[in-house]
């Protein structure tokens, strides 16, 4: 049964994969035939053609291999001297084994000349190229309120886990109460685990991030409400300063650094929690400022990728992982021993992930993705609008052709990088508990 569980997580993670590919290239195809650029093909997948359709202009289809996917766009670049135009993909691994100019000349078709990416005005080429990354920006948030609002996210709850007997600093590697040690002010006041803790100091306590906040901020004398078996029951403890893990200001903790703040003496316990609205913007926020995070870091985490797939280094939980990784955790997913509803829900997060990383990638300024075409359509912008304003001749398009031996690098170093990944997945993959 697990086995098959397993599977199934992995068929339901390719397929949310193909959803998430068909819907960036679905942005950029939409757009593209709003502002009358023609578009020969629209595909899902790279290899052989499975199934194919055309309508109208565009050549619909689905190839056999599920790990990316394309539009072609005529005249995605200027003409080059000798006068040759050529339909380019908007995938960065296809487009990068086309030339530049005259591979798909012989694509060009009677009226064409008024159909060609490169003659629309910079702000429709920006938006096109947009629009794709946009879907899946849209997709991820989406699917991530639609969960946290509706199944809930496991999170540190204002229940009671656990009591500390005594009164340790957080730096202090101990198990056990020393002699000289005092009761925490929680066991001295009576704390104990699975109570509900309803206000603090007269202060309602929605969540554990508010909870946290209080305790911290107060020494001394305070009231405790609490629900014990469905009574409520007042406590009244007495905190003290003492040294703690470092807040990281939604209830979480910064690894390795301590403040000094008010002490209770107890560890939430966690519990799966429907957001609101503004908790669930609030959790999109960090989560789309934790990936810039981990972007900035890839590079520094190269020598534990390499370890990790080639070495006896460990494979670390924050570690990149590619799309065969991201299938197994699907996998292991479906076959974890937890409730359903935790199960769909988890996936789904693992699917509105993946496609906030191919936002966050995909808007990376470099040819050859999105986000190098959107920076060289705002370069000619520039250049058009400066020429106006000191009365010089209009400069015309930006070549981003000329661009392509700077993307050839570029795109190597991606492949290397997502080859490195793939053998770390498949090798010593990463591991959910």
């Amino acid at each position: 049964m697990t086995t098959l569980m397993t599977v199934l997580g992995i068929v339901v993670f390719a397929v949310g994969l193909l959803i998430s590919i068909a819907w960036h290239e679905l942005g950029h195809l939409s757009t593209a035939k709003l502002f009358g650029i023609r578009v020969p093909q629209y595909m899902v997948g790279f290899g052989p053609t499975i199934f194919s359709r055309k309508k109208g202009d565009t050549e619909y289809g689905i190839k056999a291999v599920p790990f990316g996917g394309y539009i072609r766009m005529i005249g995605m670049f200027p003409p080059g001297d000798d006068g040759k135009l050529t339909a380019r993909s908007t995938s960065p691994w296809r487009g990068m084994i086309e030339d530049a100019r005259s591979a798909a000349f012989e694509e060009l078709q009677p009226g064409d000349e008024k159909r060609l990416f490169y003659t629309r005005k910079p702000w429709k080429r920006v938006i096109v190229m947009f629009a794709g990354p946009f879907m899946n920006l849209i997709l991820a948030v989406v699917i991530f309120l639609g969960v946290m609002m509706s199944f809930g996210v496991n999170t540190q709850t204002t229940s009671v886990g656990t009591v500390s007997q005594c009164v340790v600093a957080a730096s202090s590697a101990t198990d056990k109460c020393p002699k000289s040690a005092k009761d925490s002010p929680a066991r001295a006041a009576g704390l104990q685990p699975r109570d509900k803790i309803i206000a603090f100091d007269g202060h309602r306590t929605p969540d554990w991030g508010a909870l946290q906040k209080d305790i911290r901020e107060t020494t001394g004398p305070a009231t405790i409400t609490i629900e014990r078996d469905g009574v409520r029951k007042t406590l009244h403890a007495n905190l003290i300063k003492n040294q703690v893990a470092k807040s990281d200001g939604n209830g979480g903790y910064v690894e390795g650094e301590y403040v000094t703040a008010g002490f209770l003496g107890f560890t939430p316990a966690n519990g799966v929690v429907q957001q609101s609205f503004g908790q669930s913007v609030d959790r999109m926020g960090n989560m789309v400022h934790d990936g810039i995070d981990s972007m900035i870091a890839l590079p520094s985490k190269v020598p534990d990728l390499w370890n990790a797939a080639f070495g006896d280094g460990e494979r670390k939980a924050d570690s990149p992982m590619g799309v065969v990784g991201a299938a197994r955790v699907g996998g292991e997913v479906a076959s974890l021993d937890i409730p359903p509803s935790q199960r769909i829900a988890t996936m789904l997060f693992l699917v509105a992930g993946f496609n906030l990383s191919l936002f966050l990638f995909n808007m990376l300024p470099l040819l050859p993705l999105d986000g190098g075409h959107i920076a060289g359509a705002l370069w000619e912008a520039i250049r058009r609008h400066t020429a106006r304003l000191v009365r010089r001749p209009d400069p015309g398009p930006f070549d981003v052709a000329k661009m392509m031996p700077v993307a050839y690098v570029i795109a190597g170093v991606f492949i290397c990088f997502t080859l490195l990944v793939l053998v770390a997945d498949v090798v010593n993959p990463v591991k959910i508990s």
